[in-house]
């Protein structure tokens, strides 16, 4: 287990509010990074998280995703895929250089710099229980689901 603090954050989110990390000890957060607001594969994932939503609430586990996009973007895309978690605006990228999710990378032969798809796995302290780095989209909500309701196992609690 990685157990590497996160630094309190608040950003911008959908349904007008400002979410803050200091808000949310004693939970589980899984936080997710993408790109950019509907563009294929984020759609997919964002749809993968929602459709698993209830499993990591049931597991005790919170889902936000984040990308650069802005709040009127993300709630355009969390309207039209019906999302049941925020969607947090990065505009400024404090959040995605604390992670280390900007890279370089190429689109059509082109160097652009841009959000790896990354996923976070924060405990009820803070701190990073896992990460995934250069996400591929299938599959992958559900290995983060595993890891949650095992984290929740371990944590003494059943997830049944």
């Amino acid at each position: 287990m990685l157990s590497k603090a996160v630094k309190d954050f608040s950003l911008p989110s959908t349904g007008g509010g400002t979410f803050r990390l200091s808000e949310q000890r004693g939970k589980k957060l899984v936080v997710y990074f993408y790109p950019k607001d509907n563009t294929p594969g984020c759609t997919v994932e964002g749809s993968d998280f929602r459709d698993r939503y209830a499993a990591f609430r049931k597991a005790g586990a919170e889902v936000v995703g984040v990308s650069r996009d802005s709040v009127k973007s993300h709630q355009g895309f969390k309207a039209k895929m019906k999302f049941p978690f925020a969607l947090l605006s990065d505009t400024d990228e404090e959040l995605c250089t604390q992670f280390g999710v900007m890279k370089m990378k190429n689109m059509y032969g082109k160097k652009v710099r841009g959000i790896e798809r990354s996923t976070f796995v924060l405990d009820g302290e803070g701190a990073i229980a896992r990460e995934w780095r250069g996400v591929k989209v299938p599959g992958h909500v559900e290995e983060v689901l595993n890891f949650v309701k095992a984290l929740w196992c371990r944590a003494g609690r059943s997830s049944r």
